[in-house]
């Protein structure tokens, strides 16, 4: 019989049976009794962590199990197709950056870690409101904007817009009615800075839309949040009842004619829901699905009414350079990319965490001062920033500065902060189409260059990962690639292709290995590699033929054992169990 999946288990006898035993009546419970088998194993680790169980074909290690667990991951994993993340055994721990690290300067997460984000008291203490207060009974709208002009910030939204450009478009605008909105909608993966700074310091955002209110004429506002982020949308919602009660939203603000109020609204997590157009299309009730433009939102935006729209870090920024005055901002960074930028740090570095930095720092000083460089001190091979619409920096370019203009010039983006760092155990092809197949997931389907353009590239990088690559393959992605940036409607299509472009830019050695040579060099790709015993090292202790679930290893005790290729299914628990590491992988 045939199963889509299958349960490998480990442990002291009473406790293993016991795991299986709710693997097995869950399993039949949910009607998957002819889809998943579940085995035993003697031990599929060399250093046993309780009960243990892999799950083929996407091998995911869980570990510590109970009856419990087994139910849930049976229920999530196997029904639902939901690995249980509480229960997977994690290699590594890396030191998380709880604390400003090395280069580190803190502007928009000044607060964050500091102030109780649900004590609206703790935030005024450290100056809050006062922008606000200074923009209403000093300034003008337009001294503002020239403020923000002075200081050079740009959107951190990830396209890097003058954020004083947008909002003069949007206060020039006609309208009787003009709204501004917050994009919270976070979706690139491994990317939590938005989230961190709505969790930790709600009314700096707060504040900053006040402000942008008071500039463009507004009197609404929206904070359009993922649902996925309960604890940020909890807190802002107590920082928006708080900030009424103090006056500092509502009727009047600070005793003048000044009046603003705010609303969260939930997104359904959908990753184009971060394209501006397609998120006041949410806002409305609609189908989250990107406009045409022109009309720009400054002009004709929510309800067809002019809309500044920015996102979390560029509001948090405004109340900081009002009182600190613009120049002080625009000494931080580069002569065309001012201030600092977040980045959530992850991958394959010693520290991860969530950063900020002055814009022009080298990628070299984030991976290896501020990160603690490359784990296990491994050779450092990319990093992947902009998100999945971003590219890729090989090692040679690990002193371009982080800028704008700088990561544009070599096939990468800014985005809205990830920075995942890669080692040389990475396959670039393998990591191509993970961001292709997230970001098909992820179109919306409306314009056929996205919606059919990815679906193709993916066909293809799935075929070479899986080494039935053509001669070709490459020269069809990278034309594919560019039809797809020049016909997409929103900036999900435009930025698909980046990083499979930006790879085969920098790697093109790799996806070449694997369609010629039928080879990965860094032994991810499973259908590329093959898993060898070295006759010299191996003592012949019969545990890889023990664990081994299809039989494929063969050998007499104490005795060289050999690996059949032809049964072998490359699923790696011989390797995982050998006391000598004589497994090797070719």
């Amino acid at each position: 019989m045939a199963y889509r999946a299958h349960v490998i288990i480990s442990g002291t006898a009473e406790e293993t049976q016991q795991v299986k035993t709710a693997f097995v009546d869950t399993i039949d419970a949910l009607g998957l009794a002819g889809e998943v088998d579940v085995q035993e194993a003697v031990d599929i680790t060399v250093a046993p962590r309780g009960v243990e169980a892999i799950v083929y074909p996407d091998v995911t290690h869980y570990t510590d199990l109970t009856p419990a667990d087994a139910q849930l991951i049976a229920e999530e994993h196997l029904y639902k197709g939901r690995p249980v993340e509480g229960l997977i055994f994690r290699e590594r721990e890396v030191e998380p950056l709880d604390t400003p690290a090395t280069k580190e300067v803190r502007v928009v997460l000044r607060n964050v870690g500091k102030i109780n984000p649900e004590n609206i008291e703790e935030y005024i203490a450290e100056d809050g409101y006062a922008a606000l207060g200074k923009a209403l009974t000093e300034m003008t709208p337009d001294q503002v904007i020239a403020e923000l002009k002075t200081s050079g910030l740009r959107g951190r939204g990830g396209a890097g817009f003058p954020a004083w450009l947008k909002w003069t478009f949007a206060r020039q605008a006609p309208g009787d009615q003009k709204y501004v909105i917050c994009n919270g909608d976070e979706g690139d993966p491994g990317a939590f800075m938005n989230r961190r700074v709505l969790e930790g310091d709600p009314h700096s955002v707060l504040e900053g839309m006040a402000i942008a209110a008071y500039v463009v004429g507004a009197n609404q506002g929206y904070l359009y949040v993922r649902a996925e982020y309960p604890i940020a949308i909890h807190t802002l919602r107590i920082a928006i009842e708080q900030a009424r009660e103090y006056g500092l939203l509502g009727q009047n603000i600070f005793g003048t004619d000044f009046s603003f109020d705010l609303e969260v609204r939930m997104g359904a997590g959908a990753f184009v829901c971060g394209e501006e157009t397609a998120l006041m299309q949410s806002v409305e009730g609609k189908r989250g699905q990107p406009r045409t433009r022109p009309p720009f939102p400054a002009v004709s935006g929510l309800f067809g009414k002019p809309t500044n729209i920015n996102n979390v870090e560029t509001y948090a920024n405004v109340p900081q350079i009002l009182l600190k005055g613009g120049e002080w901002f625009a000494s931080m960074g580069t002569e065309k990319s001012k201030g600092t930028k977040t980045f959530a740090i992850a991958g394959k570095v010693k520290r991860t965490g969530l950063i900020e930095v002055p814009l022009g720092i080298t990628v070299r000083e984030i991976v290896y001062d501020v990160g603690g460089g490359v784990l296990n001190d491994k050779a450092f091979k990319a990093v992947q920033t902009g998100g999945p619409l971003g590219g890729c920096i090989p090692e040679k370019h690990l002193d371009l500065p982080v800028e704008y203009e700088s990561l544009a010039s070599v096939g990468s983006a800014m985005g809205s902060g990830g920075f995942i760092v890669m080692d040389e155990d990475t396959c670039m092809v393998d990591m191509a189409r993970f961001f292709m197949e997230f970001a098909q997931e992820e179109s919306c389907g409306k314009c056929v260059p996205c919606r059919v353009g990815t679906r193709r590239m993916l066909e293809i990088l799935e075929s070479i990962c899986a080494g039935k690559g053509q001669p070709g393959d490459i020269e069809r992605l990278e034309a594919l690639g560019q039809y797809v940036k020049l016909g997409s409607l929103c900036g999900l299509g435009q930025g698909a292709p980046n990083p499979i472009l930006s790879m085969i830019k920098h790697f093109r050695e790799e996806y070449e290995a694997h369609i010629y040579d039928k080879k990965c060099p860094a032994k991810v790709c499973r259908a590329l590699i093959e898993y060898k015993i070295d006759p010299e090292t191996c003592i012949g202790c019969t545990r890889c033929a023990r664990n081994c679930p299809v039989a494929a290893i063969t050998g007499a005790p104490r005795q060289p054992h050999v690996i059949d290729p032809e049964i072998c299914i490359r699923c790696g628990i011989c390797a995982q169990v050998c006391p000598v590491d004589a497994v090797r992988v070719e």
